[in-house]
């Protein structure tokens, strides 16, 4: 087959323009190889935009007005089977949860929404589209109750690996075992989808940290799938080695990269972000980070941080789409109080005093 050259082309929905904004903003769409070729305020408007748009990827909110996300993922699924789905809701439900996962979403998000889930979303709708353009291999039927189990065990998986943190991860499998291991209706196809679920999460880490996966080859034993042990234990090989690759390409570099820091920074400045998970990211000490990042950037850790998060509040403003709260929370405070005080002291005014005053 030949490889995937076409634009992957994104059809945002949801009735709020401000969520499609922020959408937008966060999305690394030149990164992946995306487009966003349209918009639509409801799940009727985006069937009608799908028939002629053809996108590979929609971005659905679940509550809206007139045909919601529900029917949306139920008209996806009948008519459109090969387009991907990313669900993105502002309700920690699991009945939405599990109408995502029936229809097969890529992914459910919750608002206020996190750039760094929204782009491992995208990342992994790549990577399906392309291995569905290579090769026609059928999918396994998803079961929903261990995709939404897996869930909060992937999510610190990335956390561990991003921070190069074997304990980390060795520990969250362990857990992991203990789950499954209670559950009682584990059976080997349900085992293969969890081994599924995970390798490709372990792909996607490997993309979002420049890592080679061209020699992530995956061969199935004969008995991987007999029983939890075997197959999480087959599982972390494959992250033990990725993660050990990762380490040597950090720690024997010649120098400390300071853009890299930088730049790990700039993508992890809406969740907490300390001098000593970077300085152990990078195998160096935080005093000597502390002192080669002031020496590079006039900043020290904490201040570029805060600048940079305010430069994109200020930015943000600059939408009067966006309310004050969202741009708080995507800016990385979760008290828009407390989001209120540094602002006002970093800039001399209010965020509202500042829209107010189009001084942005």
């Amino acid at each position: 087959m030949s490889e995937w050259n076409e634009t992957i082309k994104v059809l945002l929905v949801d009735d709020e323009i401000w969520t499609r904004d922020t959408v937008k903003l966060f999305g690394e769409w030149e990164r992946y190889g995306m487009e966003i070729v349209g918009e639509a305020e409801d799940g009727l408007e985006a069937l009608r935009l799908i028939e002629a748009l053809q996108p590979h990827i929609v971005i659905t909110d679940m509550r809206m007005p007139g045909v919601d996300g529900v029917q949306l993922l139920e008209a996806l699924n009948e008519r459109f089977p090969t387009i991907k789905a990313i669900v993105i809701s502002g309700y920690d439900d699991f009945q939405y949860a599990k109408h995502a996962l029936r229809y097969g979403a890529l992914d459910y998000l919750l608002k206020p929404l996190d750039a760094q889930e929204l782009n491992a979303a995208l990342l992994k709708g790549k990577i399906e589209i392309e291995a569905a353009h290579q090769a026609d291999r059928q999918s396994l039927t998803l079961d929903i109750n261990i995709s939404y189990l897996l869930a909060p065990y992937k999510q610190l998986l990335r956390s561990h690996y991003n921070e190069l943190n074997q304990e980390g991860i060795t520990a969250t499998f362990e857990s992991l075992i203990e789950e499954l291991e209670r559950q009682s209706t584990i059976t080997p196809d349900t085992l293969e989808q969890i081994a599924q679920e995970l390798l490709l999460l372990l792909k996607e880490l490997m993309v979002v940290n420049s890592q080679s996966h061209e020699n992530l080859r995956i061969t199935f034993k004969h008995d991987t799938f007999a029983a939890v042990s075997n197959t999480i234990g087959f599982i972390v090989d494959y992250y033990k080695s990725a993660l050990e690759q990762l380490i040597q390409q950090r720690r024997f570099k010649k120098k400390l990269n300071l853009d890299e820091v930088r730049l790990f920074m700039e993508s992890h400045y809406t969740s907490s972000v300390s001098l000593e998970q970077l300085a152990r990211a990078f195998f160096v000490s935080k005093e000597y980070l502390s002192k080669m990042f002031k020496q590079e950037y006039g900043q020290n850790v904490t201040d570029y941080l805060l600048q940079l998060r305010m430069d994109k509040a200020k930015e943000w403003l600059a939408d009067e789409s966006i309310p004050i709260k969202t741009i708080a929370e995507m800016a990385g405070y979760e008290d828009v109080t407390y989001f209120y005080r540094v602002f006002k002291k970093h800039f001399g005014i209010a965020p509202g005093g500042m829209r107010r005053n189009n001084e942005v």
